[in-house]
């Protein structure tokens, strides 16, 4: 068995095994009040009043209203429980009846479930796609528009910035690397970088008189940094000489995932690490960056140790940073599947322990919604609420997964950041490029890397919804959808100009249900959009970008160029050519008296509209 084979072995051997048992949840919640149901074209939609304290709601499905019940499993492959309501179960036969309940979500997870099941049975698809309306009221005062989206993105480990062997495909990688990092700064508008690894051998050794030597990060640090770009320095992994447990690993480059040999050692790596760090890039700029202790220590691929223990970990962490400066910011847990949040919160409250932030990550369903937890923390302590950050996020936790590659996965991005525009700090996307050596190298252009961007940084359908929702200009006015799905598989954000003279209006329609990888005409809509509040009389230039099955979709583009596994120059060149937004000039349109502006616009499932509206 070849490496490569054997860390992907134990990594799917090991992956959904948790280090320990969670502690017990801080909330006990009851069912939501008011569910119900409306039976839409190729779905299900189920809405509910929220509960006052929940992190989200798990919705639950049977055949017969006497159930079973069965929590309803969209294929994610990550957390089911979602962060409110409406829900759109697209996983079913049309004509086929359905019973429902739903449960509050803590993070001991599901409550009790709704007394009264709801049904649903979903209609089939019509002879032309089903209507939604979406109207915007651009005469609204514009509100601030949270970049949740890019004020962080993930990355695979920075060391990759010297790498200095042969790349996938013949790519040099430290330069694609470094392109990549660039691409996201400059067209997405990301602002800070998260990587494993700050204390890999590469980066961190171990001197015989016991003092670390930083040189290594000193070359990394240096490269990234010239990028403009901030570090997120994640606190990981062991140093081999420093681990209980040496030659416990996980990924391809063999990251020791053990607890300290001596704790006092692991507090002198963290505060050695500050010290040089401070001297090296000024104390300043080491303020604004966050230290995040360790990742995902509650699967037991990354953490030989228990929650205790990994409460120990970090505090010794913290203690160590704060006693360097006090006002650099450092969290956790960076836990796998939104868990442990709620008991990192407990334990610094109950040991007066330092957290500026809380940190974990989910895929393929949108964020929870932690902000019950950080208020009662930031209540009972009198210190300021941490910040909520989510370090990965993506469409699936899966590596080589088709669904990267995807349209599917573009509507989900603008589903995700939306959900969490109201509840969190940042939803850092992981990652932004297919140069990723966790399980192995890409074996060929398309192979379902976790990258925005693949190896040789062509622009994937769901780079091209981040990008799409980082030229909205101006600031966010109402944008409200209405028909078949809305608000569940159809939904909007919009902005307009101070002035008023420019408006943009993004429409997506995508599911959760990753059965629907390669679209369901059922889903298919018919946008009007209406938008309200313009100049009566005038006139507007209108632009249309479009991401579906044929536009905006390299990978519709590799595969028409006949697929395989590496394109040879020829067809680099055609690829190259294709790497960019579809763009279309729409015939102008004039508002009426009443300073309302009308359009029509298809959206299929999946898919992406962009209308942008410039007065003439």
């Amino acid at each position: 068995m070849t490496d490569t084979n054997a860390a992907r072995l134990d990594w799917e051997q090991r992956i959904g095994i948790p280090s320990d048992q969670p502690l017990v949840g801080t909330a006990d919640l009851p069912a939501p009040a008011g569910l119900r149901s409306e039976d839409g074209t190729g779905h299900v939609l189920l809405d509910w009043e929220p509960v006052e304290g929940a992190l989200g709601y798990l919705v639950y499905r049977a055949q017969s209203v006497d159930g079973p019940f069965e929590p309803l499993d969209h294929q994610g492959g990550d957390v089911l429980a979602v962060p409110h309501p409406p829900y759109a179960d697209s996983l079913v036969e049309a004509g086929r009846g359905y019973w429902y309940k739903v449960a509050s979500w803590t993070d001991a997870g599901p409550g009790p479930l709704t007394g009264a099941a709801v049904p649903g049975c979903a209609r089939a698809r019509g002879a032309e796609p089903a209507r939604v309306t979406v109207t915007v009221d651009a005469a609204a005062a514009p509100a601030p528009l949270p970049g949740v989206w890019n004020r962080m993105i993930g990355a695979e480990h920075f060391s990759l910035l010297v790498w200095d062997k042969d790349g996938p495909g013949g790519a040099d990688v430290a330069a694609e690397y470094g392109e990549a990092l660039g691409i996201m700064r400059d067209e997405i508008g990301v602002r800070t970088v998260r990587a494993h690894g700050t204390f890999l051998p590469e980066n961190v050794t171990v001197r015989e008189d016991g003092s670390f030597d930083f040189s290594g990060l000193d070359e990394v640090y240096d490269r990234f940094l010239a990028t403009g770009l901030k570090p997120v320095v994640e606190l990981s992994f062991m140093p081999r000489e420093l681990a209980a447990h040496p030659d416990s690993t996980v990924f391809q480059y063999a990251a020791v995932n053990s607890v300290p040999a001596d704790w006092d050692r692991w507090g002198d790596l963290c505060r050695a690490l500050t010290v040089h760090l401070r001297e090296r890039y000024g104390a300043d700029e080491v303020a604004s960056w966050e230290f995040e202790v360790w990742n995902e220590a509650n699967l037991e691929v990354f953490w030989t140790g228990t929650q205790a223990d990994y409460h120990r970990l970090y505090e010794v962490a913290v203690r160590a940073i704060k006693d360097v400066d006090a006002r650099i910011p450092v969290g956790g847990p960076s836990s796998a599947a939104a868990g442990w949040v709620g008991p990192l919160l407990e334990f610094c409250r109950e040991n007066d322990v330092p957290i500026d932030f809380v940190s974990t990550h989910t895929y393929g369903n949108a964020p929870l919604d932690f902000r019950p937890q950080t208020r009662s923390f930031a209540e009972a302590t009198g210190r300021p609420e941490p910040e909520i950050l989510w370090t990965e996020w993506g469409v699936t936790p899966t590596h080589f997964h088709r669904v990267s590659d995807s349209v599917f996965s573009a509507p989900f991005v603008l589903r995700g950041m939306k959900a969490a525009l109201a509840s969190t700090d940042a939803l850092a996307y992981w990652v932004a490029s297919d140069h990723f050596e966790e399980l192995g190298w890409p074996p060929k252009l398309f192979h379902g890397g976790f990258g925005l961007l693949t190896v040789g940084n062509l622009r994937k359908p769901r780079f091209w919804a981040l990008s799409l929702l980082s030229a909205l200009a101006g600031g966010r006015v109402p944008a409200s959808v209405t028909g078949d799905g809305a608000e569940a598989l159809t939904q909007a954000l919009a902005t307009r100009t101070e002035d008023g003279a420019q408006v943009d209006v993004l429409v997506w329609n995508g599911t959760l249900d990753q059965t629907r990888i390669d679209g369901a005409p059922a889903l298919d809509r018919t946008a009007a959009v209406e938008v309200g509040g313009l100049e009566p009389g005038a006139s507007y230039a209108v632009t249309l970008y479009r991401v579906d099955a044929h536009h905006s979709n390299i990978k519709a583009v590799w595969d028409d160029l006949g697929g395989g596994d590496w394109p040879d120059a020829q067809q680099w060149a055609k690829l190259r050519a294709a790497d960019r937004l579809s763009e279309e000039s729409l015939a102008p349109v004039t508002t009426g008296a009443d300073g309302t502006a009308s359009l029509s616009v298809d959206l299929p499932m999946p898919g992406i509209r962009s209308l942008r509206l410039i007065r003439t």
